[in-house]
């Protein structure tokens, strides 16, 4: 990034105005599909996802690799996949501002102030972008340097250097001098900012000095983020929320405004008699030792077998479980489209899928090329449907995600010519045994339509069940 972004940063700061109450009942808010601009070009659309996954996924797994000196702690993401957004509301009076839920980071941002610039981001037939206006809200107050909240996204030595001495014991740390701006390095994009507390209006509750990043520039990243990953700055952690839930409404319904699904804070207690299956969050032990590591952020769980048509698929028990360096394992986040396997794991899914259904459709080079995913297959012209193995997820404890058709394969080309996996991983052909960098398997979002996903953070486990995830038909 250019150094304008900062100056730009420092001038706003003087724009802005200077002068913990804990969710008590459940909170529903809706949930929609987040609108990408449109394309032409479905098979476009298709490989834009596709690669935004990897890409997401390569940055999740290798986050010191992209790191920069000002960067911050949270998990980094391209704009351009297909996310899921529901709306919070800052500041007194409050301002309604759409945010993309992300489990997979723990920083909340808003794109912040009139000034607020977005350099090539979505076009403008997209939904417009909200700014939130400090001068508009009687509540918005800067976090200071000396703040311990700053240190969720600075280093002690860089504050070290770069706040002056204070002696203040205000819980606001030297508000005169501010933290100092964030800039958050993402694969396709960027947001740069400063931390200030402001006031969250959820219904039936208010919580005061909520910390929300002011980003006041941003580079392909229009939409701004509620952060539900592990950390001190999340929304469930500063919330003190002891579970969230939520739902993602069908990709059948993406042109379909009216439709949403729901995320809800502290929903009530449930088990395995209201139909959910559990399993364990997994500690990595590299982010216990390590309050900074990136994997603090990630919800691993355990994944003990993938199977396909029923026959268990046979990979590297590495890939399954983090290593003492943090390498290996499974998280699920709702901010990845298409589900990523590190090739140790994808390609025996891979040979799998081809081997159980080379005597029904043949592979299409083409289609694979033009949409980035694989395998495709061509189907017959008078096909009237479509004969596919399933995929199945065995967890830890007993629980099994039996995956519906359409939330692993998708219709490609003209007329629903060919079908392709919609999952994805780095390369071709890779063999190695090997999984290096970060988690092996990330379960995207588009493998979670029409489940309901509860975290529980009290007991420490994942709840899943399948059902409709419309808000006019979800299950209480």
């Amino acid at each position: 990034m250019s150094s304008s972004p900062p100056l730009l940063l420092l001038s706003l700061s003087f724009l802005l105005l200077l002068p913990f109450s804990a969710v008590s009942a459940p909170v529903t808010l809706q949930l929609s599909r987040h609108p990408l601009p449109p394309h032409p070009d479905p098979l476009h659309r298709l490989a834009s996802l596709a690669s935004a996954s990897t890409l997401r996924a390569s940055l999740l797994k290798n986050r010191h690799r992209h790191a920069s000196p000002r960067s911050s702690r949270s998990p980094l993401f391209p704009h351009s996949y297909g996310g899921y957004s529901l709306t919070l509301a800052f500041g007194t009076p409050p301002q309604q501002i759409p945010l993309l839920l992300d489990t997979g980071s723990h920083v909340t941002w808003v794109p912040c102030t009139s000034s607020y610039q977005c350099r090539r981001c979505s076009s403008p037939s997209a939904t417009p972008i909200i700014p939130f206006l400090p001068k508009s809200s009687a509540s918005t107050r800067l976090v200071g340097c000396r703040n311990p909240r700053c240190l969720w996204i600075h280093s002690p030595d860089l504050l070290h250097s770069r706040c002056p001495a204070c002696n203040s014991t205000s819980a606001d740390g030297c508000p005169a001098t501010a933290c100092p701006p964030y800039a958050i390095i993402y694969g396709s994009g960027s947001t740069a900012g400063l931390l200030m507390l402001e006031t969250l209006a959820l219904p039936g509750h208010t919580v005061p000095d909520f910390t929300v990043g002011c980003s006041v520039f941003s580079e392909r990243q229009p939409a701004g983020i509620a952060g539900f990953g592990r950390g001190a700055p999340s929304l469930p952690s500063q919330l003190g929320l002891k579970r969230f839930s939520y739902c993602l409404i069908s990709r059948r319904y993406d042109d379909d405004a009216a439709e949403s699904g729901s995320v809800v804070l502290d929903p009530a207690k449930e088990d395995s008699s209201d139909g959910l299956r559990f399993t364990t969050f997994l500690n990595n032990s590299a982010a216990g030792a390590d309050e900074g590591s990136p994997f603090s952020v990630y919800y691993y769980i355990g994944l003990r077998e993938i199977a396909v048509g029923g026959k268990k698929v046979r990979v590297p028990h590495s890939a399954l479980v983090p290593s003492p360096s943090g390498d290996g394992g499974a998280i699920v986040d709702s901010g990845t489209t298409f589900t990523y396997m590190a090739p140790p794991v994808f390609e025996p899914v891979l040979a799998a899928f081809v081997e159980r259904v080379a005597d029904r459709y043949n592979r299409s080079a083409d289609m694979e090329d033009r949409t980035g995913l694989r395998p495709c297959f061509v189907l017959p012209l008078d096909a009237t449907e479509v004969d596919l193995p399933e995929l199945t997820f065995r967890f830890k404890g007993g629980a099994e995600m039996r995956l519906p058709l359409e939330n692993y394969f998708v219709f490609a080309g003209p007329d629903r010519a060919a079908v392709c996996l919609t999952i994805v991983s780095d390369g071709n052909g890779a063999t190695s045994s090997d999984v290096a960098g970060g988690p092996a398997i990330i379960l995207g979002n588009f493998q979670q339509q029409d489940y309901y996903m509860v975290f529980d953070l009290e007991k420490g486990r994942l709840g899943f069940r399948r059902q409709s995830c419309l808000r006019s038909q979800r299950t209480p």
